[in-house]
């Protein structure tokens, strides 16, 4: 039972960080109908840009996340300004192809100003602790106690400010939010923002109890996307509880069945709950 309550905890750690991913690949998506590709590659800067603010300016942990989140944001609106606001007429592939042309251009970049070396963040909180047989470190309880206080954040924020609810009426009729007088492209450069500041949150967190190298966010992402499509596209509910669902079966079917089998546990999954729900656990249009 030790093993089990030990591996639950696991569970929940990784799917803490899929749900931080998958929350700003659902926004993206359901308010502006953008599958961005180029969101594991957000997932990439954000672990490096915490890693130099540490190592480069001596910043504190939680003082280089923030930075973080504001320079990752700021790359995510970028996106959306120079490339995504000018496709919006568009065919829908022109999307899809310029969000590979992001993640390129990303990966790049991080190639040329980092190199291509497995880089290790260290923390504040690497000290082991054990409670009822539980075995983990503080960093491990950071990532899920961070996780909650960032979802109820994004809750709060999305129900009870008037911005937050111009997100919401967007991802409902986008024609119609403008018709009302919603301004759309402040709205647009704000979703990227989120899902921006969400990706480098996420990276943030889980870099210190793996590695930050260039292709960091290739399996994340694919996974971010599996949890979506479980969850429902566009619905944020399923962003979260598709997260914990995968976070749970992956690190349950790595001690019971075998670790070699990890990563394909999520495409398993993905067929086992699509033969059963076509359209996703919380398939709602979009809506959260």
């Amino acid at each position: 039972m030790d093993i089990f309550f030990q591996q639950l905890f696991n569970g929940l750690t990784i799917g803490s960080v899929y749900s931080l991913v998958a929350l700003g690949l659902t926004l993206v998506y359901g308010i502006l109908h953008i599958p961005n590709f180029a969101h594991g590659a957000l997932y990439m800067m954000g672990g490096y840009i915490t890693l130099t603010m540490m190592q480069s300016l001596g910043l504190y942990y939680w003082l280089a996340i923030f930075v973080s989140i504001v320079v990752v944001g700021l790359i995510g609106v970028l996106m959306e300004r120079l490339v995504f606001h000018h496709l919006r007429h568009a065919p829908p592939i022109h999307d899809k192809i310029a969000a590979i042309g992001m993640l390129l251009f990303l990966e790049a970049f991080a190639h040329r100003v980092w190199g291509a070396d497995y880089l290790e963040m260290a923390t504040p909180h690497g000290q082991v602790v054990s409670v009822f047989g539980i075995t983990f470190t503080l960093q491990r309880l950071n990532i899920i106690v961070a996780a909650v206080l960032v979802m109820f954040t994004l809750y709060l924020f999305l129900k009870k400010t008037y911005m937050g609810m111009t997100v919401i009426a967007m991802s409902q009729n986008r024609a119609g939010a403008n018709l009302v007088g919603v301004n759309t492209n402040k709205v647009a450069m704000l979703t990227f923002f989120i899902s921006g500041a969400l990706a480098a949150i996420a990276a943030s967190l889980s870099s210190p109890i793996n590695l930050v190298f260039p292709g960091m966010g290739h399996l994340v992402i694919l996974k971010a996307f599996v949890i979506i499509i479980i969850g429902g596209m566009g619905s944020i509910p399923g962003a979260i509880v598709g997260g914990y669902i995968l976070g749970f079966t992956e690190s349950l079917g790595a001690t019971y069945i075998s670790s070699d089998y990890k990563d394909i546990i999520a495409f398993i999954l993905l067929v086992l709950i699509l033969t059963i729900r076509p359209n996703g656990l919380f398939a709602k249009g979009g809506q959260s």
